[in-house]
């Protein structure tokens, strides 16, 4: 593999079980990338609130005609519950993903799930013919506590029941101010690479001083990879000026824009 990256310090923001893969091929490409989750992934404990609701929601999984991922971690984490309570699949479950990522994890745990090729959101995924005719379905989406509501209101607009099942929390990692020193400001970064809209806000939060300043212009000028032209416009706003939106969040489509 070529060093077309030479040199370039690259901030990965990605959960830390999510960025092994990338870290590697980017040092492959001759970066230097720095590992900076701005994500953690918190399943759901016993002692939530909100626990025995989620584990009757799967306990019900056979009521429902549409079963909808957000995410691979909505796969990983929903599957678990799956697991636990259907050894054999029900049957007459359409299965869904939003982007192929997440229909090649359902994959790997024997679920075809259908994906659309028009993009990694909701709104390629409505409009995809099966979400067409729900008028009258059950459709449960598993996805992290909070997210965006464009899914649930579409779909109850086309007549849908909609219920969430949410088996994770998403929270901002907890980073000391030398640790944030060190990760973003030690020596310039040439691009950072971003895959939520979540992780963007939580790098904006983690850069701010009491009074809600930003200590440092200088991220603003780096060049940041974002997979969807929605979280582009949302980091326009903030401020960034040096924006390229992949062709998807999987890690070959944020190194080729990262190339461009």
């Amino acid at each position: 593999m070529t060093d077309r990256l030479n040199g370039l310090r690259v901030l990965v923001t990605r959960p830390a079980h999510q960025a092994k893969a990338l870290l590697q091929q980017l040092e492959l490409q001759g970066a230097v990338p720095v590992s900076f989750p701005l994500l953690q992934i918190v399943p759901l404990s016993e002692s939530d609130i909100g626990y025995h609701a989620l584990k009757q929601k799967f306990l019900d999984l056979d009521l429902y005609q549409h079963v909808l991922f957000i995410s691979p971690n909505a796969v990983q984490l929903g599957y678990n519950w799956i697991d636990q309570y259907w050894p054999q699949l029900p049957l007459g479950i359409q299965w869904l993903a939003i982007g192929k990522q997440t229909a090649a994890k359902l994959s790997n745990y024997g679920i075809d799930a259908y994906h659309s090729a028009l993009g990694y959101d909701s709104e390629a995924l409505l409009q995809s013919p099966a979400l067409q005719k729900v008028a009258g379905d059950k459709v449960l989406i598993v996805r992290g506590e909070g997210g965006r509501e464009t899914l649930a209101k579409e779909l109850s607009a086309r007549g849908a029941e909609v219920s969430y099942a949410e088996p994770y929390r998403r929270k901002c990692p907890e980073y000391s101010h030398q640790e944030i020193q060190q990760a973003l400001f030690s020596e310039p970064l040439d691009a950072i690479l971003i895959s939520s809209g979540a992780g963007l806000e939580n790098l904006l939060g983690l850069i701010s001083n009491k009074d809600g300043k930003l200590i440092t212009d200088s991220l603003f000028s780096c060049h940041l990879i974002v997979p969807s032209n929605r979280i582009k416009f949302k980091a326009r706003q903030l401020g960034f000026n040096r924006i390229t939106t992949a062709s998807g969040p999987d890690d070959n489509s944020m190194i080729n824009a990262l190339m461009q």
